[in-house]
């Protein structure tokens, strides 16, 4: 225990030391706190007051497979309020309020199912230059070794090509998934071919 000079005192242990003379007539457990405080108010030790580790619970429950905590719970907290637990039970009436059709099967499946398969964007012939730019078509325009360009529908995002509107005199090549019968007479009349494509 530290030593404090009668200058250094407080009040209080002041006022401890000059009534000395009577914790000696108080119960022992009443005065020694008292003479602790007036010698010591601020202890050193950081034992002072810490528990005996040899009673502590840890020991006790060495060799106990729990430790204390349950089989079940395992020392975790209770997760039934969370993410979708209980949806078929406790949590039932939000689930067939808010999210019906969540549990359970309807219907039967069609392993060789087709999506979209009517699914057919259009062009017509007086668009169909507009698909290349106008250097190409002049590029091609005067070719006496017989090249054309090529026009590729199905890359432009088009499945099928129709027979409105005229095409300039100039041979092309067409590549679709589906022609019309007017569109693919007039293609051939200006010296181009229509080429199908999957």
């Amino acid at each position: 225990m530290t030593v404090i000079g009668i200058s250094s005192l407080t009040p209080f242990q002041a006022r401890l030391k000059q009534m000395g003379r009577f914790i000696l007539r108080w119960p022992h457990w009443v005065g020694r706190n008292l003479y602790d405080l007036w010698s010591d108010p601020w202890p050193v030790s950081d034992a002072w007051g810490k528990m005996s580790t040899h009673k502590k619970k840890t020991r006790k429950l060495r060799g106990h497979v729990s430790h204390g905590h349950g089989r079940i719970g395992k020392h975790r907290k209770h997760p039934g309020g969370r993410g979708n637990a209980g949806g078929m039970h406790h949590h039932r009436i939000n689930f067939d309020k808010y999210h019906p059709g969540y549990f359970g099967k309807l219907g039967m499946r069609n392993y060789h199912l087709r999506r979209n398969s009517k699914w057919c964007p259009t062009i017509n012939l007086d668009k169909l230059w507009t698909l290349v730019s106008e250097q190409t078509r002049l590029k091609y325009k005067d070719h006496s070794d017989g090249k054309a360009p090529v026009i590729d529908i199905v890359k432009a995002g088009y499945y099928k090509v129709l027979g409105k509107g005229r095409l300039p005199k100039q041979p092309v090549i067409v590549k679709a998934k589906f022609f019309s019968k007017r569109a693919e007479n007039k293609i051939k009349e200006v010296g181009g071919c229509c080429v199908l494509q999957a």
